[in-house]
């Protein structure tokens, strides 16, 4: 059993400059062959759902299915082998989405039908951006993700206060409306209130009586004057966010996880030497077994 640092010749930091890295070509190779077969995985399930295609190629797409996802599972234990630290990656946004990507097929097995949902294979595909290095692009992304997060206690007061507003004058259409009309209970005209405040209007619920008509106007002209509103909110997040310090999309050697700062030398999740040319002068160097 020997030791060594990230960047030896070791089997795990192979398979880790491979299957976490793009910087070489047969890492971006694996990044593009994996992108390939996701899209043909999703396609084979949405020719599949078509009956004529079914009744043709249906034994042809389920060896097909099963054979991608036999490869997806084998490349997922592969990530979770050339890992120190692999329970911080399955706790990531990419690590769980890696396990979703096999899941459905192999539920498929207990729950007839489940294989539909690997459309969300789709978003593996989000590391082709790294391989077409397009990472400004994903670095923008993230940027309006956490403007979002930052944002998210005002959004969701606004929508409590909608929600209480919109069951406030939903409940009043339900008495002063007569049953023909449609509100034949307050759920009921809930619904038909976020239809009218969202202004979608399906006209499948109507109110006939001038009160009833009022309250719908008002309800629509508040629509208009609150939903301005979440994306000041949101907007004044993003402008703050462009201040702040920029990420680096570089992947811990440890634990496999992005988003640390362009001048950070340890993993803020695992606390792991990232630099893999240079040893750490710290002296916590990962240690890899090798065969």
């Amino acid at each position: 059993m020997a030791t060594g640092k990230p960047g030896g010749l070791g089997i795990k930091t192979r398979l880790f400059q491979i299957i976490f890295e793009s910087d070489t070509r047969l890492a971006k190779g694996f990044d593009v062959l994996l992108a390939l077969l996701i899209f043909l995985s999703v396609g084979i399930i949405l020719l599949d759902s078509v009956p004529e295609y079914h009744a043709r190629y249906g034994e042809l797409f389920f060896v097909l299915e099963w054979s991608i996802t036999l490869l997806f599972t084998l490349e997922l234990g592969l990530r979770i082998y050339c890992l120190d630290k692999p329970k911080l990656y399955l706790k990531s946004f990419y690590g769980a989405i890696d396990v979703l990507a096999v899941l459905p097929t192999w539920l498929a097995l207990l729950f007839p039908g489940a294989q539909t949902l690997v459309v969300v294979r789709l978003l593996r595909t989000l590391r082709l951006f790294r391989v077409l290095e397009m990472m400004t692009v994903v670095g923008e992304g993230r940027l309006l993700m956490d403007a979002l997060l930052r944002s998210r206690h005002q959004i969701l007061l606004f929508l409590f206060t909608v929600l209480m507003l919109v069951t406030i004058f939903s409940s009043l259409l339900y008495l002063i409306e007569p049953a023909e009309a449609g509100f034949t209970s307050i759920p009921k005209a809930i619904y038909w209130g976020i239809v009218t405040l969202t202004t979608v209007g399906y006209g499948d619920i109507t109110p006939i009586t001038a009160w009833g008509q009022f309250i719908s106007m008002m309800i629509m002209l508040t629509g208009y004057s609150i939903i301005a509103l979440p994306v000041g909110v949101f907007s004044a997040e993003v402008i703050r966010a462009l201040r702040a310090e920029r990420y680096s999309d570089e992947a811990c050697p440890a634990c496999g996880k992005h988003r640390h700062e362009v001048d950070a030398k340890y993993c803020k999740y695992c606390g792991a030497w990232l630099d893999e040319e240079t040893p750490d002068p710290g002296g916590s160097e990962r240690s890899i077994s090798q065969e």
